[in-house]
């Protein structure tokens, strides 16, 4: 039953994500040795810009939560980081797929090296889909911040294209994963990576654009 009135909540009563005070997101915490702690300002620097510029009312703490938790349920978005290795147990992939098509969602961010980890562990939570690159009219990308281009790319690392991955679940994006672009680097206080404040704010915007997305659909 929680599942259920978990979906209903976030998916018809988008009015209440935008206006309450007690909505939280989450930062997830996974097995397997990889840095899942990575960037600590990122997302309290993102919050803090939706609710200056979206006119969201998020909470400024950041719950960390367990990929095998029942507390997952508590969280509309959760984000997903790191540079290396992810393990999932067969409960704790049933426990995010749960989550995931009762209507939570899921911001995956390689943080560089994290790909050939976390592939096969959502492999694990949706054995029935592939992640498929999202267009450029995808109306992630065309929120209150237009980026006609897709993703912007934040940290060159490979000098390949930023690339934004989604798992679609049964017509609905339930999982976004932004690789060879660094978001999360792009949200954190400027003295950690010394990116220009145009990068910075380009960071920033697409991320306000994956919140009120999941917000708002």
């Amino acid at each position: 039953m929680k599942h259920y009135i978990f979906g209903i909540f976030l998916l018809m009563n988008t009015t209440f994500l935008f206006s309450q005070s007690d909505v939280q997101i989450a930062l997830l915490k996974y097995r397997g040795g990889g840095d899942w702690y990575a960037n600590p300002t990122s997302l309290p620097n993102l919050i803090k810009f939706c609710n200056e510029q979206l006119g969201t009312n998020i909470r400024e703490e950041v719950a960390t939560i367990e990929t095998g938790s029942e507390q997952i349920f508590d969280y509309p978005f959760i984000h997903m980081t790191g540079h290396g290795n992810v393990i999932f147990d067969g409960n704790e992939a049933q426990n995010l797929r749960n989550y995931l098509i009762s209507g939570g969602f899921l911001h995956i961010d390689d943080n560089y090296g994290l790909d050939p980890f976390v592939r096969p562990q959502m492999k694990m939570v949706f054995p029935e889909l592939d992640f498929v690159e999202l267009p450029m009219d995808h109306l992630i990308y065309n929120q209150k911040f237009p980026f006609p281009n897709g993703l912007p790319k934040i940290h060159e690392h490979d000098a390949l294209p930023a690339k934004g991955f989604g798992l679609i679940y049964e017509g609905r994006l339930v999982c976004f994963y932004t690789y060879e672009c660094d978001l999360g680097d792009g949200w954190e206080d400027q003295a950690v990576h010394s990116d220009s404040p145009e990068t910075r704010l380009k960071a920033l915007r697409m991320g306000a654009n994956i919140i009120q997305y999941v917000f708002t659909r």
